[in-house]
């Protein structure tokens, strides 16, 4: 089973921006199609996504990397076996020493890992496995069905407001089944509207689906979380709050400017060290800058015995980064996106670092997304345990959920790291 052709076209994504689509032909038959996303608030350790510059598009035209897979890449693996058990490793060597490059600047993590997941797709399907199974088989690990972190207040980069944060997301956890924690989100989610609507606030939403009103301060935020969660029928034993508060995206060489004044890494730590005790928080990803190591640091001595501290910008899914975070006692929890490292065997290598350091994982959509719902599968297959995908609206979220849903039929086990 030879792969015969990779054709790449340019589609588009969730905010109306140009992103890669590829599609793999086996035997000269169509097998499988991938779709890659794309984010706004960027670590500056990423992969490099290749974008064409100039006046089409605004800029952000991808025919480059549209034309390095249809050439460059497609001639290289015309030929390859998909049958090979080592197949995604080595196609994905093969990119990498093609690309040739540490952030992959040459060949564009766009258009690699378009090639990387189109090509498992179709390896899954010639071994007649869904992904999710196929993806398990290559990792060695138990199938698990995770839990939902679904963002219903958007701020920050995601959103036309003055909230800081960029994310409050609500955990269902205190349930026994994947459609019990998603209809509980997802009644969160109307609710949230209900209350902000009573208090005459707009509910346009941002990138991601969920609500993004003007608040007088980011703790605001979160009153809402709670109210949203207690005005849907619930407790906050049963449904947690999570926060993304993406910090480089307020942070400068003067420091962190955040409620529309001036903090340290350490005031920051109080900060978040009070809403610890006074709300149900059980996550806060990316609380500091990506290279304010010191005050990550401290917020972990401090807190993470009580609450996931997860690296997003910090790590950006790659194993160099991370290792430090480890070493230094960072974090306890690292997000996983695919694009952010640009293959999927080194976001499989990613994984099992973090399982050795006992951290916890979150397999992550980004704000510029597509239907591909390939991440559901991951999450899935790899047994990750959490996955966060957006709120319960929109299709290029919901699409992800909808997957999740489907594999529950099949998957019995629900791993809930917060029992």
């Amino acid at each position: 089973m030879e792969i015969t052709k990779l054709f790449a076209r340019t589609i588009l994504d969730s905010r109306g921006n140009p992103t890669v689509e590829v599609d793999c032909f086996v035997n000269d038959n169509f097998i499988s199609r991938a779709a890659v996303p794309s984010g706004a608030s960027t670590g500056a350790y990423e992969a490099i996504e290749l974008r064409d510059g100039g006046e089409n598009w605004g800029g952000k035209g991808v025919s480059l990397a549209v034309a390095n897979i249809n050439d460059m890449i497609s001639k290289e693996l015309v030929g390859f076996d998909l049958n090979s058990p080592n197949s995604q490793i080595e196609i994905d060597e093969i990119l990498l020493e093609l690309d040739g490059t540490e952030n992959k600047s040459n060949l564009g993590a766009n258009a690699m890992l378009g090639v990387s997941m189109a090509c498992l797709k179709a390896s899954a399907k010639l071994n007649k496995n869904p992904n999710w199974r196929h993806i398990s088989n290559l990792m060695g690990t138990t199938p698990s069905i995770p839990i939902p972190m679904m963002n219903i207040l958007n701020g920050g980069a995601h959103a036309s407001s003055d909230v800081d944060i960029q994310e409050f997301m609500v955990i269902p956890h205190g349930f026994s089944s994947f459609s019990d924690a998603l209809r509980a989100g997802t009644e969160c989610y109307h609710s949230l509207k209900l209350e902000l609507k009573r208090d005459g606030l707009i509910t346009g939403i941002g990138d991601e689906g969920g609500f993004a009103p003007n608040l007088p301060t980011n703790e605001h935020g979160l009153e809402y979380m709670v109210r949203a969660i207690e005005g849907a029928g619930y407790s906050t034993e049963e449904i947690g709050i999570a926060l993304d508060v993406a910090a480089t995206e307020f942070y400068s060489k003067d420091g962190y400017k955040f409620d529309k004044k001036k903090s340290t890494g350490e005031e920051l730590v109080e900060i978040y060290e009070g809403w610890i005790e006074k709300y149900p928080l059980l996550s806060i990803e990316d609380p500091f800058d990506e290279d304010d190591w010191e005050s990550w640091n401290l917020l972990t001595k401090n807190c993470g015995d009580q609450c996931q501290i997860v690296g997003d910008d910090l790590y950006v899914t790659q194993t160099k980064r991370l290792e430090k975070g480890i070493n230094l006692k960072s974090s306890n929890s690292i997000l996983i996106k695919l694009n952010q490292v640009g293959t999927v065997t080194e976001t499989f290598e990613t994984l099992k670092l973090a399982w050795n350091a006992d951290f916890k994982t979150i397999i992550s959509h980004r704000s510029g997304e597509t239907s591909d719902a390939i991440i559901a599968d991951l999450a899935t297959g790899s047994g990750a345990g959490q996955i966060k995908t957006g709120a319960p609206a929109r299709s290029d979220r919901t699409s992800k959920y909808n997957q999740l849903l489907r594999i529950s039929e099949s998957v019995t086990s629900y791993f809930n790291p917060f029992s």
